[in-house]
């Protein structure tokens, strides 16, 4: 017998794998357990979770009875169509990548940790924009104890190597196991079903950068062998901006997002600022991000797009694509 978990019940679930505090990850938990069908197949998942909800409840109260001093920690609010954060070893190039695809003015130095703390951008793409985080590099030695958690509650990584150092793979080796260590598992694409909820894969792009080193065609053969069956790999050069738009084209794409437009009954669509949601949103899902109140009291809908006739009506189930218009009705 199949257990059968829903909609609502993988949703809690990723929202847990992306949590950055005990309290989120608690919050999460209970609600796994809310949407956890109760039947004799689901009986182990059920055990699993009353003990999880159960010893993180115990260390919520702890912490809160015994607090301790903390580092510091970063915490940078999602924006836009989706948070890619740039991640790799030192001096690859990810603070000139964000200055080039972004208004952002981090320091920008040809001398290893420049960047000490993170710093945000935000990438135009056609009418929509993504938000991009540099972060301080990551060594076999270092890694900043608040920076896996911006990993696991991003939507996508890009892992940033540097094709003018002979030692790029295996320092961009180090980056991936010191990120594996407090399980963080970057990859091209992550699995649908994950044993072990604590352990986040978080989808990957690997961008080659200076494309215009000497010796950089050599050294991209190597990490094309290494990591081709891993991850999408993008070749550019920053610096000369070579390459920059099919980063760009790819991290929005990566995302795997739609834009929807709205309009109001008898007024012209929206057509500057969409929406921008998962692909395979339902038009009740869509109503929920414009406002609470809407997919509460929404009576019917009206369609203009991919597989519908014009101002077709439409149920909460329908499922929206790329570029349609939608006029909502109380």
């Amino acid at each position: 017998m199949a257990v059968n978990l829903t909609p609502q019940y993988h949703e809690a679930e990723a929202a847990y794998k992306r949590a950055q505090t005990d309290e989120e990850r608690l919050a999460c938990l209970k609600r796994m357990w809310v949407e956890l069908p109760k039947h004799k197949a689901s009986e182990k998942l059920q055990a699993e979770l009353k003990r999880k909800i159960s010893e993180l409840a115990a260390e919520v109260e702890h912490a809160k009875k015994h607090p301790k001093k903390t580092g510091v920690s970063y915490k940078i609010p999602r924006q836009g169509a989706g948070q890619a954060i740039l991640v790799g070893a030192p001096n690859v190039g990810k603070s000139r990548i964000l200055t080039r695809l972004t208004r952002a003015t981090p320091e920008v130095a040809p001398y290893p940790f420049t960047t000490r703390e993170p710093s945000a951008g935000m990438m135009d793409w056609e009418d929509v924009r993504v938000q991009l985080i540099d972060t301080p590099p990551i060594t076999a030695e270092h890694m900043e104890s608040y920076l896996s958690s911006m990993v696991r509650s991003a939507d996508l990584a890009v892992l940033v190597l540097d094709l003018a150092d002979d030692d790029c793979p295996f320092t961009t080796e180090a980056v991936l196991e010191r990120l594996s260590s407090v399980k963080t598992v970057l990859i091209g694409e992550p699995p649908v079903d994950v044993e072990d909820p604590t352990i986040a894969y978080i989808k990957t792009l690997l961008a080659a950068n200076k494309r215009q080193a000497e010796g950089a065609s050599e050294r991209l053969e190597i990490v094309k062998e290494m990591f081709t069956p891993r991850f999408p790999i993008i070749e550019l050069d920053a610096e000369s901006g070579q390459g920059l738009e099919h980063l760009r084209n790819a991290i929005y794409h990566a995302l795997d997002v739609i834009r929807v437009y709205s309009k109001r009954p008898g007024k012209p669509a929206d057509m500057e600022s969409p929406f921008t949601c998962k692909r395979g949103t339902t038009l009740g899902e869509m109503a929920e991000l414009v406002h609470r109140d809407f997919a509460e009291k929404l009576k019917s809908a009206k369609i203009w797009g991919t597989g519908v006739h014009p101002g077709q009506t439409v149920t909460r189930d329908h499922v929206l694509h790329d570029k349609d218009v939608v006029e909502l009705h109380m």
